[in-house]
């Protein structure tokens, strides 16, 4: 999944939010729970291992259980990423985000996949 390179080298935290609901039209803010904070390695960390992720063949379900809130030292917000792991897609928005890496879908199943959902998980 490619994200904005200069957003991604100036993220120093990352919310994890555990959503109640899809965002009913793309750019609308997530609504759900923080259960997490990643800063540091694990912000970087986290990020590589979404940049790594293979493009998917999508489905009609979009119906996502996670997103990413990543932001700059200053606590600026540089984007959002919700992710669907039913349907393999992902929206991707923000004062960093340029238009074509909006939409994006991701691969099911394999070891980045699992991986980027089982830390999911654990931050809860």
């Amino acid at each position: 999944m490619q994200l904005p390179a200069d957003a991604v080298a100036a993220t120093a935290l990352i919310e994890v939010v555990r959503l109640v609901g899809r965002p009913e039209r793309y750019g609308e803010p997530m609504t759900g729970d923080v259960v997490n904070r990643w800063t540091g390695r694990e912000a970087a960390d986290s990020l590589a291992l979404i940049s790594s992720m293979s493009p998917g063949e999508p489905r009609l379900c979009f119906a996502p259980g996670w997103g990413l809130r990543a932001y700059d030292a200053a606590e600026q917000p540089l984007f959002e990423l919700v992710f669907c792991f039913s349907c393999h897609r992902a929206w991707l928005w923000g004062s960093a985000v340029p238009a074509e890496l909006a939409f994006d879908t991701i691969t099911e199943g394999n070891a980045e996949a699992d991986a980027l959902l089982a830390h999911f998980r654990d931050a809860a």
